[in-house]
């Protein structure tokens, strides 16, 4: 296990959630710098050099600067494999976790913000994803195996996707069919989701009482 606290880079109720998320899951050792976005924090030349693009998540671990939430995911769960949160090389299910890690970055998230945005998909050869039809299409039929993306192997992309699916379902930005629904519910009964949901909430409360 490595001794060298992780630094969160967290924004309440932000994407950054699901890494802290993830950090409980893991039992790791971290701090918090808490960034408050609505006050343009996350904009002023102190974050812009740790994340140019002004976006939380970030983490730092060591020497390591690491941005991009699927790229965090990836490294916190290798980074402590005791928590058994990520096949290691060599086991079968280490490509298609490495999948549904990239997937959520390159075709979910893309196909969402262009469905909220009412913004066509684009040419089939130029798209990222094809279609919101198609993304949702493969994220239901996994799901319909279960209950977890892994099969019975609860895993770092589950963390990852059970936090997006609750919030995009509950902005109606995605379709909440009865597999989503079903994987929503088990992801909310995981006692790290009200401990994270609790500690957003005191943060976030904080924050407006300060503004």
């Amino acid at each position: 296990m490595t001794t060298d606290r992780v630094t969160l880079y967290h924004s309440p109720n932000t994407r950054s959630s699901s890494a802290l998320l993830l950090l409980e899951e893991l039992g790791a050792p971290y701090d918090l710098h808490v960034l408050d976005m609505r006050a343009g924090e996350n904009r002023q030349p102190a974050y812009l050099a740790v994340n140019p693009m002004g976006k939380v998540p970030a983490i730092r671990h060591g020497e390591a600067l690491v941005t991009e939430q699927p790229a965090i995911f990836i490294y916190l769960a290798d980074l402590f494999p005791e928590a058994g949160l990520a096949p290691p090389l060599g086991d079968p299910l280490r490509g298609p976790y490495l999948r549904w890690m990239v997937y959520y970055g390159s075709c979910f998230e893309p196909a969402v913000v262009d469905k909220a945005r009412e913004l066509d998909a684009g040419p089939q050869a130029m798209s990222p994803y094809g279609s919101f039809e198609a993304v949702m299409g493969v994220v239901n039929d996994q799901l319909r195996r279960g209950p977890y993306l892994l099969g019975e192997r609860f895993s770092a992309a589950d963390v990852l996707w059970g936090m997006a699916l609750a919030w995009t379902t509950m902005f109606k930005l995605v379709p909440e069919t009865p597999e989503i629904a079903a994987y929503i519910a088990r992801h909310t009964e995981r006692p790290a989701v009200a401990r994270v949901r609790e500690r957003d909430a005191a943060l976030a409360a904080g924050q407006s009482a300060a503004a």
